[in-house]
């Protein structure tokens, strides 16, 4: 699929025990239906041509036999298909029998990989019938019936994809997920994006869960992603049942999982390009000479955008009710530990706070509150300065007086205006609304709030949040310093939510003018009202911050290219925005966030919240200099 998409079906199928013509049917027929879903890779369970439950029945000749003629089937069903196919069967070699995966392509059986670790405890006894897979690196030919070139025994390969090289895949077998030295962990050290296991689990109360957590915890751990596609309907109940249990995660989030229970496909999109990306920059290991992997190349990979994967419109903002309240609080919690450290550390008497009435400052006051409840501190040492001048509304004015009293800080009012327009005429600036007339009073409130904090032993709270940083949106040396911003790393979409969450669990006049500010239009204030209403309405002039947040999620968390995020960007937005609007505010977006560094090198300090942040001091160090032409090129030939 485009932009490193890999269409990866995880499949359970009804089996009947020892019957491999029945099997072989289901499982032909399976690869059929992945196909026309655009299926690139396809993994069937452990013994899934067999069945896993056949006991001493994998002794006998004719189940062996039959595996072998049901994998010949099952290879040439595969001719001329663009996708690598796993299924399981016993496999006899001089004289011992391995419980194997079969990776199929194009016709051919690539290899043969044996399981490596066999669970012999309560309902499981694989020893008594399968041997253990002893040879780390080389591999072994055998010559099989019904196959007319020898069959290649490896544990360790990893299969490359001859077009998409981030299409790697390599496998492991049920019990090898749960051994301490999992065969996974070489696997993804030797280059492999995407771990397939074939497993046989039975189900008990509680494991499906257990399961679910190693399987995510995996994919986290080596950054990766992990199929596990597990056995059920038609499996022998005499002791135990199986429920077809299948995921796959990506990185440690499910992103596909199946109802226990029931049979079918499991399908998910894995994005390669994203499990490229987060390797190189948190996946630490060493790839030793006597440690490297056999690369197996196979033909997979489908050029079209048949994409299903879903993403969130709001990827800051968590989707349950449940999570987005824990979020909340969580980072109400760290912005508070990180300004009181800093009040602490400073021996700071007050904390003082640039009042508009608008969300951003609304956040900062009841981090700045929490802080000093922590301090044990009078609310009082919290100095809310409202600052009217050309642009204040009476909406946005009374907002910040009744916020304020809600909360029992303290509250100053300095009137810029006359300030401002001195300013002005000592410049010989001749009062027209262009940038320095707004800039002017973004520079005196920034020194009206300095100069209280000096006067009150205190230090300034800035207000500006990850967004505004992302886009520059920020007079330089104006709102763009502070002496401790709390809202560094929590971008736009996410300072709504947070409000939210601290209002839907207030109450009277405090949670009133919370729900008027989260209504109120997000506005700097700078230029004079119309009608008494906010003139200058920021998403008008920089774009929708929803869209600013899913282009900065997608690019510095994901690492999608420009074309990437529109790509996903259109089919999430559908129906909201059209693919001009999207294209447009993207092209904004890039162009603002190179152009735009310079105020990023300088940023006050601030605590960082979460996965995203823009501090020189580690998030990202990009020079200021840096020019966007490849970047804007890539979405011109779009």
């Amino acid at each position: 699929m485009k932009y490193g998409f890999i269409k990866t079906a995880a499949i359970t199928p009804e089996i009947r025990v020892a019957d491999t013509s029945f099997n072989c049917a289901q499982i032909i027929g399976y690869i059929e239906k992945a196909e026309k879903a655009g299926v690139e890779l396809c993994v069937f369970p452990e013994l899934s041509i067999t069945g896993y439950t056949c006991g001493d029945l994998f002794y006998a000749d004719a189940l062996l036999f039959g595996a072998l003629k049901a994998l010949r089937e099952i290879a040439d069903s595969t001719k001329g298909k663009k996708m690598l196919v796993f299924v399981g069967l016993p496999v006899k070699v001089n004289g011992l029998i391995y419980n194997v995966a079969a990776a199929l392509n194009d016709g051919k059986v690539l290899r043969l990989i044996p399981k490596t670790y066999l669970p012999n405890y309560n309902e499981f006894y694989e020893k008594r019938w399968f041997s253990a897979w002893k040879n780390s690196v080389e591999n072994v030919s055998i010559n099989t019936p019904y196959f007319d070139e020898p069959l290649t025994l490896q544990r360790n390969a990893v299969f490359c994809d001859k077009t998409e090289n981030r299409f790697t895949v390599s496998a492991e077998i049920c019990e090898d997920l749960w051994a301490a030295n999992s065969p996974s962990v070489y696997h993804a050290e030797n280059g492999a994006n995407i771990i397939v296991n074939l497993s046989a689990s039975d189900e008990i109360v509680g494991k499906a869960e257990y399961r679910r957590d190693l399987v995510r915890v995996q994919s986290a751990k080596l950054s990766c992603a992990y199929v596990y596609a597990d056995t059920g309907e038609g499996e022998s109940t005499t002791d135990v049942v199986f429920a077809g249990h299948n995921i796959i995660a990506e990185n440690g989030t499910v992103i596909g999982e199946s109802k226990l229970f029931e049979s079918g496909m499991t399908i998910a999109d894995i994005d390669v390009g994203f499990l490229d990306f987060e390797r190189s920059k948190t996946f630490n290991y060493d790839i030793l000479s006597d440690k490297t992997a056999e690369k197996v190349y196979f033909d997979g990979y489908k050029d079209n955008d048949c994409l299903t994967r879903a993403f969130d419109k709001t990827p800051f903002v968590p989707n349950d009710t449940g999570a987005l309240t824990s979020r909340a609080e969580l980072i109400l919690s760290m912005q508070a530990e990180g300004l009181k450290k800093r009040i602490k550390h400073t021996n700071a008497n007050t904390a003082v706070i640039g009042l508009s009435g608008g969300l951003d400052s609304t956040l900062a006051i009841l981090v700045a509150v929490n802080a000093m409840k922590k301090l044990g501190r009078n609310l009082k040492d919290v100095i809310a300065v409202t600052m009217p001048c050309f642009g204040t509304t009476s909406r946005t004015f009374n907002n910040t007086v009744k916020l304020a009293k809600s909360l029992g800080v303290s509250l100053k009012k300095v009137d810029i205006t006359k300030s401002v327009l001195r300013h002005l005429k000592d410049i010989k600036h001749g009062g027209e609304p262009d940038t320095t007339y707004e800039n002017a009073q973004a520079r005196e409130r920034t020194q009206v709030l300095m100069d209280i904090a000096n006067m009150t032993g205190g230090l300034v709270v800035g207000t500006g949040d990850l967004s505004e940083l992302a886009l520059g949106w920020a007079t330089y040396n104006g709102d763009h310093m502070s002496m401790y911003g709390v809202n560094s790393s929590v971008p736009k979409t996410l300072v709504r939510y947070i409000v939210k969450h601290y209002a839907d669990t207030s109450r009277g006049k405090l949670k009133a003018v919370l729900n008027d500010i989260l209504d109120t239009p997000v506005s700097p204030e700078l230029l004079p009202p119309t009608d008494g209403e906010i003139a200058q309405k920021t998403e008008d002039i920089v774009g929708p911050y929803i869209l600013h947040d899913f282009f900065l999620y997608n690019m510095m968390r994901r690492g999608y290219s420009p074309s990437k995020i529109y790509f996903i960007a259109k089919k999430t937005f559908k129906g909201e925005f059209d693919d001009k609007t999207i294209l447009k505010w993207l092209k904004t977006f890039v162009r603002r966030f190179f152009s735009q560094q310079f105020k990023r090198s300088c940023v006050p300090d601030g605590v960082k919240v979460g996965s995203v942040a823009l501090s020189p001091r580690g998030d990202l160090k990009m020079p200021s200099d840096a020019v966007c032409a490849l970047w804007l090129d890539e979405l011109e030939e779009l």
